[in-house]
């Protein structure tokens, strides 16, 4: 079992399902005036925000994950719910002057995605950082300041850390996010962001592993993508039961990549057990629903990839 610095957004998630597709209320010729509303089939309010969710897919993996972060004065639910699941709390600040940070996500039957994120308490900065010794720190989408301080913090204490500059991207300049990919172990994204990335640092995909030794980029039904400087190793996704909700999907697959890389697996090895988690939170309503043991998760990649697997 590792020890974990899990940093990100601390949230409320109030996931809604709209029954038909985005795309038919827009008019091309008319987004320059763009007002419109749909009308959701269901909503239900859950635990969420990136750091939790990170947290929540490690722990199910049998690790050790901190988060850190700040949360508002309605989180002693979250944080009863947290402690219960044995998941550490003792790095998250609570400014009582304000609320947690919540997402409120509508999915359209195409699973296409719109959200809107108030950062309320998350954004403000955490301040001193603890001094624990971790294995690795993993750096999502949050506080920027937060970010960038750890990111510091970690290269100066010789701690790894992996990236994953999520829908935080816009908040981050040119500079402050070229530092920050520049020394980490490893650079999460999915093939949106990278477009971001490539656009905001000037290097594209086959240079950035010249700055950072991994790039994972995830790619939905298709799987993922990994670039070393050695070369690209093409991973294919898990065959679903069934697809419920894929809010989580991106977290939940960081989390079993990073859980790969801890138990010493081979980086394609990494990318399908990463999968395999994904896969369990897509099939599930919310982004911390999912249950499974270990042995489960082995259990599933085998039969996926037809090879065993060592997390044990």
């Amino acid at each position: 079992m590792s020890k974990i610095l899990v940093a990100g957004s601390i949230a409320y998630d109030r996931i809604m399902d709209y029954g038909g597709n985005f795309t038919d209320s827009f008019v091309p010729d008319k987004l320059h005036t763009l007002s419109v509303s749909f009308q959701v089939e269901r909503i239900k309010e859950e635990f969420g925000g990136v750091a939790g969710n990170l947290a929540y897919n490690l722990k199910l993996l049998g690790e050790e994950p901190e988060m850190l972060g700040t949360a508002g004065s309605d989180f002693g639910r979250y944080a009863q719910y947290l402690q219960k699941l044995g998941i550490g709390v003792g790095s998250i600040h609570i400014d009582p002057s304000d609320l947690t940070s919540v997402a409120h996500i509508v999915t359209d039957r195409a699973n296409n995605q719109i959200a809107a994120f108030a950062m309320a308490a998350g954004a403000k900065p955490y301040g001193p950082l603890p001094d624990e010794a971790f294995e690795c720190a993993i750096l999502g989408a949050g506080c920027v300041s937060d970010t960038i301080a750890i990111a510091a913090h970690a290269k100066a204490k010789g701690i790894k850390y992996y990236f994953d500059p999520g829908q935080a991207m816009p908040a981050f300049s040119s500079e402050d996010l070229k530092q920050v990919i520049s020394g980490a172990a490893g650079l999460f994204c999915n093939d949106y962001e990278l477009g971001l990335i490539e656009e905001k640092t000037g290097w594209d995909e086959a240079a950035l592993p010249t700055e950072t030794p991994l790039l994972v980029v995830t790619l939905g039904a298709k799987g993922s993508r990994i670039s070393t400087t050695e070369g690209v190793v093409e991973v294919s996704a898990v065959p679903l039961k069934k697809l419920v909700d894929p809010t989580g999907a991106g977290d939940a697959h960081r989390a079993g990549f990073i859980k790969g890389i801890i138990a010493g697996l081979p980086l394609k090895q990494c990318g399908q057990l990463a999968s395999v988690v994904a896969a369990y939170a897509v099939e599930n309503f919310g982004t911390q629903n999912h249950r499974f043991t270990i042995a489960e998760a082995s259990e599933r990649y085998e039969k996926a990839y037809r090879e065993k697997i060592a997390l044990l």
